[in-house]
């Protein structure tokens, strides 16, 4: 049985999607920002914190957990900038609890959902999962800091795992059934879909002076489901014990700019957007690119989907709940 932390999220859940259909999953999740509704009804939901060694042992004890997928960090660069306390204490603290139960009951398979932001603003124009880790915000610092403790839990406990750097996910599920949905909203294409669909008055754009071809930061995009499938092709690396350690990042190696997105989103929707210009955001990169190559080669695993279906997915998702 494979455990899911935070399996109710917009990855996780799409994740749970996939995963039940080849393996026993159990979710955990405190539903601070998942939707019990969102798990496919095959799994066993438990609600329950990542933080609360008591909910751990609830469900170590009762179901035979051979591995663990860990989905449960807060992740708003803004707010863990106020508020590094809860970043510090969910992302880091909490993990260590989750890894403590996992060493009790023998469970040696981890696998991580890092980031991006662990590079900070990073110095080529592709990025290599050899780049220099710099975190910028305390985010990205608290998702290093797991990583850290990883890799010392591997030398000292046997600990197995996978490390997955994201870029910027995005897009639905194929079913419509799951899609992308936070409060407050703060990621690109469904902010200009909801604008689209009449929900915002208008999308702003900060910044169109950066160092790129059209002004405007270029980020790399990957669907949701290309990420559900890294998952699976890294936990089979791990029970088929072909991977002990490992660092992957999880990307398109393709950069899309904020102007490339919001017309590939009036493209899917036939729709215009009111487009208003804004002050570049502190600390933000001109451009964020991944490497994708080493878990190509070593797993296989390539992102199949590009922007336009990535966006064509969401619309229809965001359409079936507006």
């Amino acid at each position: 049985m494979i455990l899911v932390v935070g399996g109710a999220g917009y990855i996780g859940s799409h994740l749970v999607e996939k995963l039940i259909k080849r393996n026993e999953v159990v979710v955990l999740d405190n539903l601070s920002t998942g939707h019990e509704d969102a798990v496919d009804p095959s799994a066993v939901f438990f609600k329950g914190d990542l933080g609360n060694e008591s909910d751990l042992e609830a469900v170590f004890s009762k179901y035979p957990i051979k591995a663990v997928m860990h989905f449960a960090a807060n992740s708003l660069v803004g707010e863990s900038v106020v508020d590094p306390l809860k970043y510090y204490e969910n992302n880091v603290a909490s993990t260590l609890k989750l890894l403590r139960v996992m060493l009790k009951y023998n469970v040696k398979n981890f696998i991580f959902s890092s980031t991006a932001a662990t590079y900070g603003i990073p110095e080529v124009e592709i990025i290599g999962e050899d780049s220099r880790t710099q975190p910028i915000n305390p985010y990205g610092q608290s998702k290093l800091m797991v990583e850290n403790i990883l890799a010392d839990f591997a030398v000292a406990y046997d600990l197995r795992y996978v490390v997955l750097r994201y870029f910027n996910a995005a897009g639905a599920s194929e079913s419509g059934k799951i899609g992308e949905m936070h409060d407050p909203e703060t990621h690109l294409i469904p902010i200009i879909l909801q604008h689209l669909l009449g929900q915002r008055e208008q999308i702003s754009v900060f910044g169109d002076d950066y160092d790129t071809p059209d002004g405007t930061c270029i980020r790399d995009y990957i669907h949701v489901k290309d990420l559900a499938n890294a998952h699976i092709a890294a936990l089979d690396s791990l029970l088929n014990e072909q991977n002990k350690t490992a660092i992957y990042n999880l990307g398109n190696g393709q950069g899309y700019s904020v102007k490339e997105v919001i017309d590939t989103c009036e493209k899917v929707t036939g729709k215009k957007a009111n487009v208003v210009i804004a002050e570049r955001r502190a600390g933000d990169p001109a451009r964020l690119v991944a490497s994708a190559e080493k878990i190509r080669q070593a797993l296989g695993w390539k992102a199949e989907r590009k922007l336009e279906e990535i966006i064509s997915s969401a619309w229809k998702w965001h359409q079936s709940v507006k």
